[in-house]
Order: structure tokens, then sequence, then C-alpha cells
């Protein structure tokens, strides 16, 4: 089973104490059926569906009891009610049932993860395509930065104006990168820039190696041409650098369907825009770190969107050190179906962990 996650710092405090048990079950099957069809859900069909023998004008004085308390509300003229962000909350936190996943369930995520003959980097843009199908929201990847030793670094020429960098460190990842090289480069100013670098920064931490590479072609202490330089100089600085990692997102086209407000459209770009950001890495990974296993922000509270009715549901992973390295999850509409999200990527970030391990 899947711990319920601890409610973040900074969200509103709600509690199942002030309802009666009558109220959480109306509740309950309102977010559910509210998860399933994105409609408001009126008491005619509360009444069909529940076994309490209630008319609906028992449940609908249950729901303005819920509305008052703001946990529901009415959307334009709707005889229906939704949840509002405090409703999904208390859903989540005290009323929500999810389980274990299934083991052909934990086996497809596994082979979908699976590192063989791929690097890390595509690996974890697998996964958060993965996520993203599954839950039909925009999968989101922190990727750890790269803090290994190097162990060899080979350039591949791969057409006019691009090569490609393979990098592979002493703990063993193998890491690619495409990086754009001086057109007209001969195959010979890759060979002679992978042999430099093999000589040169065996044992380094990438950091050190930029620096150290830096100073010596700025010193012009070594006797490479020009060309060779850039290629080097590029080659390293792909890596090096860049704080906390980097943001993998996927299917971010999810968020924007059956979206008809030009208000909404620009509201989701605009988070496009800040996830694109590099202090939203280490917002993430803030926000992963918050407790233990996943954690679910509804609406505002994670900071990184306000009124876009969207959630977001996140896990870290850790290396082999168990120290957290990175973090994975979903950003979707409040309607996501948490009950299949949260187990899946609390599975998923298990994975990912045990790779790195």
């Amino acid at each position: 089973m899947v711990s319920l996650p601890k409610l973040p710092t900074g969200a509103p405090q709600m509690s199942l104490a002030g309802l009666d048990s009558r109220s959480s079950t109306i509740l309950r099957e309102l977010v559910e059926l509210y998860v399933q069809t994105g409609e408001p859900v009126g008491s005619r069909t509360l009444s069909r569906r529940l076994p309490l023998g209630l008319s609906p004008a028992s449940i609908r004085n249950v729901m303005a009891d819920l509305e008052e308390a703001g946990l529901l509300y009415a959307p334009h003229t709707s005889a229906g009610r939704l949840p509002t962000d405090r409703g999904l909350r208390l859903f989540v936190d005290g009323l929500l049932e999810f389980g274990d996943l299934g083991e052909s369930e934990r086996e497809a995520i596994s082979a979908r993860c699976a590192a063989s003959g791929r690097s890390l980097q595509e690996t974890l843009a697998e996964a958060g395509q993965m996520l993203s199908g599954l839950a039909g929201a925009a999968g989101l990847v922190v990727a750890p930065k790269s803090e290994g030793t190097i162990r060899h670094i080979e350039f591949v020429a791969l057409g006019p104006g691009r090569a490609l960098v393979v990098l592979v460190t002493a703990d063993g990842q193998v890491e690619n990168r495409v990086i754009e090289v001086p057109a007209g480069l001969p195959p010979s100013a890759l060979q002679q820039a992978s042999n430099y670098l093999n000589a040169q920064l065996a044992g380094c931490g990438l950091e050190d190696a930029r620096l150290r590479i830096a100073e010596e072609i700025a010193a012009n202490r070594t006797e490479l041409d020009s060309l060779t330089q850039q290629v080097i100089s590029a080659g390293i600085a792909t890596w090096a650098g860049g704080g906390q990692g980097s943001l993998i997102v996927r299917g971010q086209a999810r968020l924007l369907e059956n979206l008809d407000q030009a208000a909404r459209v620009a509201e989701i770009q605009g988070l496009f825009e800040r996830l694109e950001a590099q202090e939203t890495v280490l917002r993430l990974l803030d926000l992963a770190q918050r407790g233990e296993g996943v954690q679910i922000f509804i609406g505002a509270e994670s900071g990184l969107f306000n009124t876009a009715g969207l959630s977001m549901v996140v896990a870290p992973f850790r290396n082999g050190q168990e120290r957290i390295v990175g973090a994975i999850g979903v950003i979707g509409p409040t309607r996501i179906n948490y009950g299949r999200v949260i187990p899946v990527v609390d599975y998923t970030a298990r994975v990912i962990g045990r790779l790195l391990g």
C-alpha cells in the first residue's frame, strides 16, 4: 500500500472531524464522479448511486452545507456542484481509497523504465512519457545532475554542423548529448578532441574538468587548433554547470486539450514558460522533499501555478547512497484519477531509484 501523503506546508488544513458519515460519503461520491466525468454532479445522480436511501432533496441539503463549508461550489447556474480545491484536498487526505499495483502493472512499468542500451537521460524521458500516457497529464522528471568522475569521453560525427558527445562516468552511467560544431570540421578534429580530453581529464569531476580546460585554453597551453578547442569547450559545457540537474517534460499537449478559453490557454502556456526556468527545478526538488513518498499539490498549493485548475503529484527518487537526487511526477487537471496516479508515481520513483542504485 502507498502511504497517504502529508499535507504540504502552507496548504489549508482541513479535517474530517467536522463532517458526519453521511456528508463524507456524499462528498467522496461527488468527487469520484467529478474525476470520471469532469461535469457538475447533481443531487438526483447522487441519490441513484448512493446506498443511503436519501431523497434528492435531502442530498441537496447536505450539498448546501458542504458548499457553505467551502468544499463545493456551483459553476454558473448549474444545478450540480463541483469540488473546490479545499474539497479535493479533504478528499485526497482522508477519503481517497487506493491500493497497491498489480504484479503485471509493476512489470510493465519496470520494463518501460529499463535502462539497457539507453542513457540515463533517455531512460528518464521514457519514464516521463509513460507517466504522461498513464495519467492523461504532463509527465515531469527532475533529472539528476551528473556528479561522477569522468572515465571516458568520445566525440562522434553526426552530420554537417553536429556531433554526439558520449560521456561515461566512473560509476558506469552513460550519457549522450548532441552539440553544434563548426561547419566543415574534419573528423580528425573530433578524434583529437577525444584523445586530449581522455588524457587530461580521466578521474576529474565535470565542473573541475570545465574549469581546467577553460584555464588551459585561455593560457594557450594546449597545442590544439582553434576548431578543436571549440569542440572541446562545447562538449564539456553541455554537462558542467547548470545547478541542480535539468527538467524533462513530456505530454505538454495534454494540458491544452479541450481548452476553449483564451485566458486558460495563455495561463497554461505561462506554466510551460515557468517550467523551463532553472529555478523551477529547484522548486520541484524542494516540493518533492517535503515529506516521505508521494506529495500532492492541488491548485495553488505548489506555488508553480495559481488558478489554472491544475494538480501536481510528485515523488523523489534516490541514488545508491539514499540521497534524493531527482523527482518524477505529473501535472494535470484537478480531476486526475488520484487513486490511480499516486501508486503509479510512487512505484515509478522507486524503479528509477533502483536503476540509479
